[in-house]
């Protein structure tokens, strides 16, 4: 495989900050871009990256010239502080990305969405998420990779009491959820990661769309 290069959205996120270990260490990419609200502490020589404001995103659309894009962004509602607010990151920021990455030559585009996402879903958070994953459906992109986990299993940097609760709760009974349910287990936020690496580097091209149970299929977990 020729080196290619990568630009990464959402690092400092529980599955962005797995992703971004995975693809430094991938020889598969020898560039990875990432645009942040602040700079990591971590120095690499194939690692780029810049401060740039997300409400602003088409400023920074420099940035954007990679060949595969790994969109890890999103939040609460509560961590947000609104639904407007919400919806301007989850879908706000996530359209605008794919956007200016379809205008850059990006043949790849992998999103992190989330179990049960609908746009027409009578559910806000599953509608928004739904919205944002046929906007990017529609973009001229070679491969995209819509990735659809369940509850996310890991330590987090910032605290959710929700989170926590549902992880107490279902950890017990996840090797109980068989067939049907299965696609409800809470899964391991590196799998994620580790499948979108492993998706962009199959290259496979059309729109491909992974529920949480095939996650850990195409992982192994």
């Amino acid at each position: 495989m020729n080196s290619r290069s990568a630009l990464l959205l959402g690092a400092t996120g529980l599955v962005g900050g797995y992703c971004f270990e995975l693809l430094l260490a991938h020889r598969a990419w020898s560039r990875v871009v990432v645009p942040g609200r602040r700079t990591l502490p971590r120095e690499d020589p194939k690692l780029e990256q810049h401060v740039v404001n997300f409400d602003q995103l088409n400023s920074h659309a420099e940035y954007f010239r990679a060949d595969d894009v790994f969109c890890c962004l999103g939040t609460t509602i509560k961590q947000a502080g609104s639904e407007e607010a919400f919806r301007r990151v989850d879908f706000g920021y996530v359209t605008v990305a794919a956007r200016i990455a379809s205008t850059k030559g990006v043949e790849q585009f992998g999103l992190v969405s989330a179990l049960g996402a609908d746009a027409r879903s009578r559910v806000f958070y599953n509608r928004v998420k739904g919205e944002a994953e046929e906007a990017v459906r529609a973009l001229p992109f070679r491969s995209v990779h819509i990735l659809r986990p369940s509850l996310l299993l890991g330590k987090r940097k910032e605290f959710r009491l929700g989170e926590r609760i549902a992880e107490a709760a279902t950890r017990p009974i996840g090797p109980l959820m068989r067939g049907p349910l299965r696609r409800f287990r809470p899964i391991p936020a590196r799998a994620v990661a580790v499948a979108l690496v492993r998706l962009a580097e199959e290259r496979r091209p059309g729109v491909r769309t992974v529920e949480s149970d095939e996650i850990r299929d195409l992982v192994g977990v």
